[in-house]
């Protein structure tokens, strides 16, 4: 009855995580958890007060599938602004989140046999959504020693007649780990020559903690001209529910072809989170963003010396996003189970590692208050004492 396509897709672990969590907590548990990518912070009055400007003013019918022009020109002038990149109007589209700018993206570029190389650990959507549109991927390895982030030499290796594109992920989910301006102009050197297209997940952007972000598509002209710029503001401006992510990218073609697809689909995104979207754009919320981003750093800097303080485990410490990814090899070599008997027996609720690929790992999201924090942990450590 159901088409292979669909059957080929896997609940994401993340929401399967989350929803158990949820049930225990509705039958009375006392449940902390630590799974759900989203922040918890409010989204910034001077946003919301543009989409209820937006409502007031009857802005609530259709529009053109990939922006309004004015939202166009404020992703426009950000990624001229904050990346050094230029973007003419029909070189933007606009999505229902950067997970729908993926699947659009897969959708257009990927046929059956296609390779896309996806470093690992991976946000949990990339291969399903490879896999769904026929293509094969191709996993390169990577842990904390490492700082999670592929060489050169990995890259080189994994490429084949049949690479069609690499996916980056620079702040990553759920490592944190950010790739340098050195580091990106190193692998845009192995791809010169080649056909390879690079899909720039760039949605953690603003929450950097040490060190500098680079765009991927900033670092030659090469790269600027292979590379599709995926980002949004569901993660910096705590954003998630109001969908919104974008894609640019110079061949025009690719951005053509999405809206094709877009506007037998989903046609444009809503109306009223596009006028919401320019405030965030344009810098008008960036006082938030920061108090957000401090706030952050001072969680990432608290749990990483309460959980490298564990015996057992041990933890990178991030320099972007707000995930933990937990070296939990000592202790378990089996991250579903763990994360289960942790959840059942303390409630605390961790995502396993190899749901991103990396067996022997557990992902720990700090966004959530302190305190929630400092209990969370303890009571991982008392269930890891007690293995």
């Amino acid at each position: 009855m159901l088409s292979d396509r669909v059957n080929t897709l896997s609940e994401s672990i993340t929401i399967a995580i989350s929803t158990l969590a949820g049930e225990l907590k509705a039958s009375g548990k006392d449940i902390l958890s630590f799974s759900a990518g989203e922040p918890d912070f409010d989204t910034p009055q001077v946003i919301k007060d543009a989409a209820i400007a937006a409502i007031n003013e009857g802005f609530t019918k259709y529009t053109a599938v990939e922006g309004i022009p004015t939202l166009k020109a404020a992703i426009a002038n950000k990624l001229k602004r904050d990346n050094g990149l230029t973007y003419a109007p029909n070189q933007i589209i606009t999505n229902n989140g950067a997970k729908h700018s993926l699947f659009n993206l897969f959708a257009a570029v990927i046929q059956k046999g296609d390779e896309v190389i996806i470093p690992a650990p991976y946000w949990v959507t990339y291969p399903e959504l490879v896999l769904y549109h026929g293509g094969t991927v191709v996993e390169i390895e990577t842990n904390d020693e490492s700082s999670f982030k592929i060489t050169p030499q990995q890259l080189k290796n994994a490429l084949t007649p049949k690479t069609k594109m690499i996916v980056l992920t620079s702040p990553s989910n759920p490592t944190g780990s950010v790739y340098s301006k050195d580091e990106l102009t190193a692998l845009g050197k192995v791809l010169e020559g080649t056909d390879v297209l690079v899909a720039s997940d760039e949605m953690y952007e603003k929450l950097i903690y040490d060190g500098e972000f680079t765009s991927a598509a900033a670092v030659s002209d090469d790269m600027y001209k292979r590379t599709i710029t995926i980002n949004g503001l569901s993660k910096s401006v705590a954003m998630t529910g109001w969908r919104f992510g974008y894609m640019a990218a110079h061949q025009t073609e690719i951005i053509q072809a999405t809206k094709k697809l877009q506007s037998q689909s989903t046609s444009n995104i809503n109306s009223i989170t596009q006028k919401a979207a320019i405030v965030g754009l344009n810098g008008e919320a960036d006082a938030d963003i920061e108090k957000m981003r401090i706030a952050f750093k001072e969680r990432r800097d608290e749990a990483v010396k309460l959980i490298n303080a564990i015996d057992g485990l041990s933890v990178y410490k991030p320099d972007g996003a707000f995930y933990l990814f937990i070296n939990i090899k000592k202790v378990s070599k089996d991250s579903m189970k763990f994360c289960k008997e942790l959840l059942e027996e303390k409630g605390v609720a961790l995502v396993p590692g190899v749901g991103f690929g990396s067996e022997g790992y557990a992902r720990f999201s700090f966004a959530t208050d302190i305190e929630s924090i400092r209990k969370g942990i303890k009571r991982i450590e008392e269930f890891v004492s007690a293995r």
